[in-house]
């Protein structure tokens, strides 16, 4: 079963943009954790369990978005996972912050996003593709 093509532009979107975080993510990512001193020094107070979540969390976004432009169900499940972890991550992030450990401002801002964005993808991920039935493939790649 596929869907019209004029519906699933959304899902495109969707995938390309998770495939674009990710790649930004590993990058950012992998330059705080390896980069030589001037990178590690302008990372500033950077939380080093987020870091490295939010690093490894890179790869997954781009998996999880290669499944949504193939348009598999798996995906979607991928997808709301992601949104949960970043959720409880988050969440820990803050009990982090609330117990008077040095954090930086911009990870607040990099983790609001990242949930927002990541909840948005679940949804447009459960709407266009975990509505066809079991087995189905939605065709993402028909023009």
């Amino acid at each position: 079963m596929t869907v019209q093509s004029s519906s699933i532009w959304p899902l495109r979107v969707a995938a390309g943009v998770a495939v674009i975080f990710g790649l930004l993510t590993v990058v950012s990512g992998g330059r705080a954790l390896f980069g030589g001193p001037a990178a590690v020094a302008a990372v500033g107070d950077a939380v080093p369990f987020v870091l490295w979540f939010n690093f490894l969390s890179g790869f997954v976004y781009v998996l999880a978005g290669l499944g949504l432009a193939l348009g598999r169900r798996w995906a979607v499940m991928l997808s709301a996972g992601l949104a949960a972890t970043i959720a409880a991550v988050f969440a820990l992030f803050g009990l982090y912050i609330f117990q008077g450990a040095a954090f930086e401002m911009r990870t607040v801002g990099a983790m609001g996003l990242r949930l927002v964005v990541w909840v948005a993808i679940a949804a447009v991920a459960a709407r266009h593709i975990a509505s066809h039935k079991a087995g189905d493939r939605v065709d993402a790649t028909r023009r």
